[in-house]
């Protein structure tokens, strides 16, 4: 599903999962990759809600992984302060064409021919919420694609 079928779905939960992905004025956050039975990996990445869709670039490995497995999960970052937390999980579809390079024009950096645009579908979505670093246990919501709606 696309970010704009989650936000139509359980729109509070979108909301505050993208108020965590722009929380450093930049969409970013860890993107996990897997390839076969090798160990996943870890990235950091720029993600962005663009034309209804969470996209991102990737080159290298995570580009690697992304094509030959697709599966992926992305992590927010953590503020000690405030430390909600908001993770999506699901597979990786590569946009090519006019619509990669529009999206590349606005990007946070120049991607060149090298990285691959992917929007990430979310397949599941989990927000902690927690207000301050005191604020224990976080209160989750949830959602998961073929359900009506977050618990």
């Amino acid at each position: 599903m696309s970010w704009a079928d989650l936000a139509a779905g359980v729109p509070d939960l979108a909301e505050a999962g993208l108020r965590l992905i722009n929380r450093e004025e930049r969409g970013q956050g860890l993107l996990v990759t897997i390839r076969g039975s090798a160990a996943p990996r870890i990235h950091p990445v720029y993600v962005a809600v663009r034309e209804g869709r969470l996209l991102t670039f990737a080159d290298g490995a995570k580009r690697t992984d992304l094509e030959q497995d697709g599966r992926f999960a992305l992590h927010t970052h953590l503020d000690p302060s405030a430390p909600s937390e908001f993770s999506v999980r699901g597979r990786a579809r590569p946009i090519d064409g006019d619509l990669r390079d529009q999206i590349a024009a606005g990007w946070y950096f120049d991607p060149g021919t090298t990285y691959r645009l992917f929007e990430l579908e979310v397949e599941s979505a989990l927000h902690g919420d927690r207000p301050d670093a005191n604020a224990w246990p976080p209160v989750y919501s949830s959602w998961k694609a073929g359900t009506e709606e977050a618990p």
